[in-house]
Parts: structure tokens; sequence; C-alpha cells
């Protein structure tokens, strides 16, 4: 602003002061040395004070205390540099009530540039500092809720600039304001976890649709933690993303409830029944003896094992008992039927599966394989699994690592297998119906159950053992065996084996009145019979010569061979385990008809 050279005449300038005393602002000027020497009316009457009492450098005493040293600071900078004077103070008012001012000084100069006058005014800013402060408090109190909410919570802008991140998410990070917008939460994302993190945000943020997922995140200490993540957007009126919400809470409370369940009452109590003969092994038998002393020597390894032998032999039991003498006794023993699941659904039981892998996945499953992590997995009837499956778990058994159904990210499987099949598996390789090369993966350890007809000196203490564990669940009290009876059950050839004696005897036992225990001769499914051995499966001890014979001679005639469809199993028209087990009871050295073969 530059001084006029023309002097106005004193009518004009009167009216200039009425004007300047009649307009509702407060106007006041101040010499080139910063000595305030006017404020019109209208200041005046404000503050109640007379031109003498304000003018110089008096006004600060009408400056609230707190803003005297601030004012006056940038008015001497502003004196010293010429540039516009700006500042915001309380001032007090003739009622002694302090009200908020914006003070603006601007200067006059001559033509050589030099200042001759400052004008200035100030205008009442109270409403807006009223609602600038109101405001302040509501976004102080939105960020101490947001900073005290147990959430991790960040803000991200529509590019994925990082603009905020609540005190709860940095203390957990153990990091900063600033050092999280160089770090964003992917990067604290566990191993297993960072990829699926990023398919997660990349997939959200493309879509511009919300979404979730579960994962680990890693604290300030390096421990992890579960949180179920959860990205929200914030669209304007044009349905433009203006903000993305990334909110994490922590679930690692509820995740380790989640797998104690499916550990402990799914995985290792849901086939478990208590009340059945599945709780220790008895007997002491030769045949017996073999298989303990197998399982001894198989059990503190980590080796995959196969189990063979008939229905009702005790698969699962001898595979419980390989676990709980392993180091992985204190882990899972997850066990599945192959035979009793679906084709369609065995793969996602055994793997797992994604949300919307296949209609009615609703949610992400674990599978019994991750049930099993650390522990030891029964895979029980294993000749019944679906090509396509065979092919899945030999991959496990080779890489040992796997994929959910619909998932892409490889899964490690510390996990100890162990199968059992009563299916003859050699002639199912023949066949085309199950793979070779999963065989040898399996069969790394084999174990075969001898039936229950080859350990007839076990059936006493059986009998005795069932007799005691249904009477004391019945509340009765038997002392003897009728004589009669244990004859029958040791000439049966239990064709259903131990599971066929338990039924008998639990029956018995209900049925049972007296101290004495008997059975009903009628409840046997099959009696001996020595009239028709030869078309019969199993032969009494009365022909076991003719039964060597015939056996002799399907040997003879398959070259040694035992299994396959040339085997002498398949000639006679049984299983394998059963011919083998009668090879060992008969005393037959098969070896010998090979060399006749080879000679």
């Amino acid at each position: 602003m530059r001084a006029m050279a023309t002097p106005r005449p004193e009518s004009e300038t009167l009216n200039i002061q009425l004007l300047v005393d009649s307009i509702p602002a407060l106007i006041h000027t101040s010499r080139p040395d910063g000595y305030l020497d006017y404020f019109n009316k209208p200041w005046l009457e404000y503050l109640g004070a007379t031109l003498e009492q304000v003018s110089g450098w008096n006004w600060t005493a009408f400056i609230h205390p707190e803003d005297v040293e601030g004012i006056v600071a940038t008015w001497r900078a502003s004196l010293a540099s010429g540039e516009v004077f700006e500042y915001e103070t309380r001032v007090r008012s003739a009622n002694g009530n302090f009200r908020w001012m914006l003070h603006r000084k601007v200067p006059l100069r001559d033509e050589r540039g030099n200042i001759v006058k400052w004008y200035g005014s100030s205008l009442d800013i109270e409403e807006r500092k009223t609602a600038e402060e109101q405001l302040r408090r509501s976004e102080m109190e939105l960020r101490l809720i947001l900073d005290l909410a147990p959430q991790l919570i960040a803000v991200y802008g529509p590019n994925r600039e990082r603009l905020y991140a609540n005190r709860t998410a940095l203390d957990y990070l153990g990091i900063g304001l600033d050092e999280w917008r160089h770090k964003s939460f992917a990067a604290s994302a566990h191993p297993d976890d960072s990829e699926r993190f990023k398919t997660y945000t990349d997939s959200a943020l493309s879509s511009g649709a919300a979404d979730e997922l579960e994962l680990r995140l890693r604290k300030r200490d390096g421990s992890y933690r579960w949180f179920l993540a959860r990205l929200n957007p914030l669209r304007d009126e044009q349905e433009q993303i203006t903000r993305w919400y990334f909110t994490a809470t922590d679930i690692e409370d509820r995740k380790q409830t989640e797998d104690t369940l499916r550990r402990e009452n799914v995985a290792l109590r849901e086939e478990i029944d208590k009340t059945s003969m599945f709780e220790e092994i008895v007997g002491g038998s030769p045949a017996l003896r073999i298989v303990l002393s197998r399982i001894s020597k198989v059990a503190p390894s980590d080796s995959t094992v196969l189990i063979t032998g008939e229905t009702g032999t005790g698969k699962e039991l001898v595979a419980r008992a390989i676990h709980r003498r392993s180091n992985r006794a204190s882990r899972a023993f997850v066990s599945v039927n192959c035979a009793a699941i679906p084709r369609d659904l065995i793969a996602s039981e055994l793997f797992g599966h994604e949300k919307g892998a296949f209609t009615g996945a609703t949610q992400q499953r674990l599978g019994r394989f991750e049930l099993a992590n650390g522990g030891t997995i029964f895979l029980d009837e294993v000749g019944d699994l679906p090509a396509e499956t065979q092919i899945a778990l030999l991959r496990v058994l080779q890489e040992h690592e796997f994929e959910r159904i619909g998932g892409t990210r490889r899964i490690h499987a510390d996990v100890r297998v162990i199968a059992a099949t009563n299916r003859d598996l050699q002639a199912a390789i023949s066949a085309g119906s199950f793979r070779s090369d999963l065989f040898y993966r399996l069969n790394v350890f084999p174990i075969e159950i001898p039936p229950l007809r080859e350990r007839g000196e076990d059936i006493p203490l059986l009998v005795e053992y069932f007799i005691d564990r249904y009477a004391r669940k019945a509340g009765k009290r038997i002392t003897t065996v009728d004589k009669k009876t244990l004859r029958l059950l040791e000439s049966y050839p239990w064709p259903g084996n131990i599971r066929e004696l338990q039924n008998v005897i639990e029956r018995s036992v209900i049925v049972c009145e007296t101290e004495n225990f008997s059975v009903d001769e009628s409840w046997l499914s099959q009696q001996p019979s020595h009239g028709k051995a030869e078309s019969q499966l199993y032969l009494s001890e009365k022909v076991a010569a003719q039964e060597k014979e015939i056996i002799e001679a399907a040997l003879r005639e398959s070259q040694g061979r035992v299994f396959g469809p040339s085997g002498a199993a398949a000639k006679l028209g049984i299983a394998r385990s059963t011919l083998e087990s009668k090879i060992r009871s008969l005393k037959i050295n098969k070896n010998r008809f090979r060399a006749i073969t080879g000679t």
C-alpha cells in the first residue's frame, strides 16, 4: 500500500472518521515503530476504555495473559520484516469476558517503499473458535475411542495410502505412526499367511468389495496371535471409494478353543468308544506276541505303517498302541475311516477346504491332516480311497505338504501316517484300482494282525475280560463260565474276529440271570462243519492235511506267488492275509515252489 501525496480536505477527513466509527468493525492503526495510535469507536466501546488507556503498547493489558507473549513476538517480527501481520488472541471485553479475535495489519508504504503506517482490523471469531474447539474435542474423543478400542484399526486412502493407525495397532506392532506408514500390516503377517493376506487385500481393493480373513500377526515381542481381519470401503455420492477401513480383531482365544475342541474332542475322541474293546490289547498267544514285538520296534520311529488283517481284528487298536508309545503320544491321534466318507467329500475331509471352494463351502474348514499336525493320522480302509485322493495322499507322503481344496497355499504336514486295510492291495494294484507307488509309500513297515481263530490261547482271556467289563456295566455279578460254553467259544472259527466275540459276550451278559455265564449256541453265525471242509473258507483241524495239500497245489500252480490275480489266494478264493496265516500255521515253505519253478 503506497501513501497518497495530496492531503484530503478537512470535511472529507471528518466523513471518513465518521464512517470508520460507524461501521460494525474493529479498526486500529499503528505507527511504523509499532505504537498503536488509533482505535475506532466500536473498538473502544468493546474494550470499555479510552484511547489513552489502550494506545501505544497498553493494549496488551486487554489480551488474555496466555496469548500476550505470542502476539507481541509476532507483531515485532512483522515490524522488522514488513510482512503482513496476522494473529489470533482472546481479548477482554468491557464486561470482563474474553472473546477470540483474528487481528490483521497491513503496512502503508511511501514512494521509496518505507512503511509510514500500519492499518489493522480485528474480526470476532468466537463462534468459529467454539465450533473448532467442539470439533477438536469430538475428534479427540473419537481418536481416544479408536486408540482404546480392543482392535487393530487402520485407515487407507483410495490408492492404499497409509493415513492412520490407532494406538492399539501401533503398540501391538511395536512401532510409531511414521514407521507404520512405511510398513504395512502385511509385513507383520505370519510367513504361512502373508501370501493369503496379499491375495486378500489385492482382491478386495481391485473389486471394491468388503472382505474378511483370518491370519496371524506378529507382536512386538516376536510372538504371533490370530486375528480376524476385515476391509471395508467408504464411498462418496458418486460411488467412488474415498477411504478403506481395516480392522483386525484378536481371536487367539477363540482359535485356541477351536483347536482344543477339534484336536481333543473331534480328533482324539470322536471315534473312541470308551465302552468298546479298544482300550487295551488282551492276550499272550505267540501270534499276538509277534504283533506286540513289531509295535514296540516301530513305535519310537516316524515310519509309515501299513496294518493289514481281517475285519474286526483290532487294526485301530494297534494303530493307537503305536501312537501311545511314540514321541507324538502327547499330540493328536486322528482316525479317518476312508470307506465311510462319500467319495466326493473324502479329499475335503482329509485336506480341508477354503471358503467358496465348492457349493456348500460357506467357510474355511481344516482337514484331518491339519488337525493331526504334530501327531498321528490313522487312515482306516485306505484301500477304498478314490484315485484322485490317492494322488494327493502320495504327495503328502513324498513331499510332506498339501493344499486345501480351493486353496493355492502349500501347508506343511508334520504328521505320522498309519494306514490299515482288509483288502488285498496287490490284487487292487493289478486290477488298476490302487496305485503301486502309493502302496510302496505306505508299506514301509507292514504289520499283519492275525485273525482270532489263530489266537486260540487268547480266547479264555478275552472272554474273561469282556465278561468283567459288561457285568460291571450291567451291575451284575458273574463268577464262573460254563465249561461247555468255553469249549464252544474256543472251537468256533470267529469269522467276525474279536468284534464278533465282543458282541456275543455283551448280549449273553445282558440275558444272564445267574453267576454262571453261558452262551446260546444259536447266536454263533457259523458252526464248524467236518463234512464240507473243502467247500468252507475256514477248515477244521481234522482236515488239516487235506487243507495243506490244497494250498500247496495252489502254490505250485502259481509258482509260489501268494497274492495278485494269478496268486494262490485268488485261485483259492480267499484273502491274502488268510492264506498267509494258513501257510504259517501249516508250516508250508512257499519258497520251495519258487525254486522248483526256477529249476
